[in-house]
């Protein structure tokens, strides 16, 4: 034991960690003029073989495309023609109609969860227009627009939330994490650091082959404290990957904001710079910046020139879930101060600023979507809604693993299916 008169660590002062917080608590009032929000257009383009290191200074700023009138200005305007920007536009207004629809669905009992994207729409619909329809999504589920952007039918979505009839997935996925490979779309994980990984899998497997198709993979901020995150980005930087990974920094992992992740030491996308692979930070709410980082990644990843990061810097408009109130922990009313503005009145501007679009055409799309899934939502629950199922096809969970059912497992669903013939009162399948 020290003397306590000769240590000479007694006058040291006590060690103690930093913990994180918000900088606004329920009740206060949201001051966002601290963020560095960089003029549309400022940020250079470098070429998509530069080296790695020639895209590290813009994984600390903000590539953006759109200005504050809406005009698309600098070297990352992707010159979209007016045709694409009006699907993108109308593909993330059907995307904020499904997801009203669905939650409302949701408080009346008809499904168990939802999760909407409000506020996050152009970061799907963009990226999967400057992908190839046939190049393989590792999504969250806050992706949804891949699916609607693709053509996936509305009513197969829905069906696999109410976990009826028509779930292609025959319920064994929680709702909205759905699965769908002819639309390259990989199964959504609760776990979703473990998208990353299986991102540089897949496109890896697919150099390996000699394929031409590239892998996407989409995580939260607060997936990036996970090891999945840094065991993919390892794989990803020594084989030169084809894949672009996506951060979606939206503020908050749930309850908790990306200081607990790391925002306070960095940007999510300067993660890169170790790494050393190519990094790029978006205006995540800038659909015309969205398209043109992932086309820019995607042509790099086509080229061998290897994986790109890229960090979309965005706000979630909304709650975690239908199972969180995010009043509990932030203020009311902070999505509206957020200074990167809403997604879908951006892109709306940018077409109407060049004549392309009006506010009368934009209330008939509008109208358009909604009627479009309200009919969806009636063919689907026609199908039933998850509280009317129950046991009619409880035989199916012990289908689609084996090729063969062992001896024990048909035993148990010989069993399973008496008991469920007692419940119902007639057959079960």
């Amino acid at each position: 034991m020290s003397d306590p008169v000769t240590d000479p660590r007694r006058n040291a002062p006590a060690l103690a960690l930093h913990v994180p917080e918000p900088l606004y608590r329920p009740g206060d009032t949201p001051d966002f003029s601290g963020i560095e929000v960089p003029a549309a257009g400022s940020a250079p383009r470098p070429d998509t073989h530069a080296a790695a290191a020639e895209t590290h200074p813009l994984t600390r700023g903000l590539v953006r495309v759109l200005d504050e009138n809406g005009r698309a200005v600098g070297p990352w305007d992707p010159r979209l023609d007016p045709e694409r920007l009006r699907k993108m536009l109308r593909d993330m207004v059907t995307v904020r109609a499904f997801d009203d629809r669905m939650y409302r669905a949701q408080r009346q009992g008809k499904t168990s969860f939802y999760m909407k994207c409000t506020g996050e729409e152009a970061i799907a619909v963009a990226a999967a227009n400057a992908l190839h329809p046939d190049d393989m999504c590792f999504p969250t589920y806050r992706q949804q627009g891949l699916l609607v952007a693709r053509g996936y039918p509305l009513v197969d979505m829905m069906c696999q939330i109410y976990s009826n009839a028509g779930d292609k997935l025959h319920g064994r996925q929680l709702p909205i994490m759905y699965s769908d490979k002819p639309h390259g779309f990989f199964s959504i994980s609760g776990n979703l650091g473990t998208q990353y990984p299986q991102a540089v899998g897949w496109a890896m497997a697919s150099a390996i082959k000699g394929d031409s198709r590239l892998a996407m993979g989409w995580i939260g901020e607060g997936a990036t404290a996970e090891g999945d995150f840094h065991s993919a980005l390892t794989f990803a930087a020594v084989y030169q990957a084809p894949v672009i990974l996506a951060v979606v920094n939206n503020q908050w992992a749930i309850s908790s904001f990306s200081g607990i992740a790391g925002a306070e030491q960095s940007t999510f996308a300067a993660r890169a710079v170790g790494y050393g692979i190519a990094g790029l930070r978006v205006d995540g709410n800038d659909a015309l910046a969205v398209y043109a980082a992932v086309d820019w990644a995607s042509e790099r990843a086509r080229a061998n020139a290897g994986p790109t990061l890229i960090e979309f810097f965005t706000y979630r408009a909304e709650g975690h879930s239908t199972s969180d109130d995010p009043t509990g922990y932030r203020p009311a009313g902070e999505a509206q101060q957020w200074p990167l503005g809403d997604p879908v009145e951006r892109l709306k501007a940018h077409l109407v600023g060049f004549g392309e679009w009006d506010d009368e055409r934009h209330a008939a799309l509008v109208a358009e979507a909604d009627k479009e899934v309200r009919a969806a939502q009636k063919q689907a629950e026609a199908q039933g809604i998850l509280p009317g199922q129950g046991f009619d096809r409880i035989g199916s969970m012990f289908e689609d693993v084996y090729a063969d059912t062992p001896w024990h497992l048909a035993e148990q669903r010989e069993e399973a299916l008496g008991e469920a013939r007692v419940y119902l009162g007639r057959d079960a399948s």
